[in-house]
């Protein structure tokens, strides 16, 4: 009978293959909660006409190398078969790191509430319309709006609210994850009124309309 002789590095790289496939799964699920706000953020400056924010000098983030991976076990051959499976787990978690808004969908439907934006501002500003805390907008006072500009004001709030619902399920299928749908929704929620002008009305977390 032929008994094998075990071979404790073989175990290591079988274990270093588990854990990155349990990792794999984690990544997958994982919904990037910063990544998004800087998303939300990046579009609500264009549409709120506050994109005053310089491009960022920071070389992006390359992936690790093999070297970094596992320095000390780089130039064994029990590691090297296992490299390919490396890179194929790591690279998600990389690619991962940001949210996609570059889409030519997500441009059109910025562009969409930049210039509508335009036309709505007085109605902000004057308290007729109002931003939910479900990432929408609505007509909160309507008498704060000419009776003559009453039915277009509402055609705008409709516009809008489309637009938006749009938006917010093009990143997470352009993300290819449209799970994350209502977890950008609430991101969203939260920064069109964090970064509303002051003055503006805004329903906080009860439904209760107060100023901004």
């Amino acid at each position: 009978m032929i008994k094998l002789k075990p071979n404790l590095r073989s175990y290591q790289a079988l274990i270093l293959l588990v854990c990155l496939v349990n990792a794999c799964v984690t990544i997958n699920v994982y919904f990037p909660a910063a990544a998004a706000q800087e998303a939300a953020d990046r579009i609500i400056n264009k549409v709120y006409g506050n994109d005053t924010t310089p491009p960022s000098s920071t070389p992006p983030t390359a992936p690790p190398t093999k070297s970094q991976i596992n320095p000390e076990s780089s130039n064994q051959s029990t590691t090297v078969w296992l490299m390919p499976i490396v890179d194929f787990f790591i690279t998600p978690a990389v690619a991962q790191a940001n949210l996609d808004i570059s889409t030519p969908t997500i441009q059109t439907l910025t562009a969409n509430l930049t210039a509508r934006h335009q036309k709505m501002l007085p109605h902000y500003n004057s308290g007729a319309i109002g931003l939910t805390n479900d990432a929408l907008i609505t007509l909160r006072d309507p008498n704060q709006v000419p009776l003559k500009l009453r039915n277009e004001v509402k055609s705008l709030v409709a516009q809008e609210n489309q637009d938006r619902l749009k938006l917010y399920r093009e990143i997470a299928v352009a993300n290819a994850h449209p799970e994350w749908e209502a977890n950008i929704r609430a991101t969203f929620a939260k920064r069109w009124i964090d970064r509303a002008t002051a003055g503006w009305w805004c329903q906080n977390a009860n439904g209760d309309w107060q100023p901004r």
